[in-house]
């Protein structure tokens, strides 16, 4: 059941970022390099 769910909020959070990446000014390489890293430090301070 997490496995579902986390699978559904890794896809609904992609399409998200997809649509942000697409509004959000400056060149999308370093929003996603930085929203990759601000995923990775949600994911270490949760455990």
């Amino acid at each position: 059941m997490a496995y579902q769910t986390t699978l559904g909020w890794s896809l609904v959070s992609s399409g998200i970022v997809t649509l942000l990446l697409k509004v959000l000014p400056y060149d999308s390489l370093w929003w996603g390099l930085g929203l990759l890293v601000v995923g990775i430090v949600l994911l270490y301070v949760r455990q």
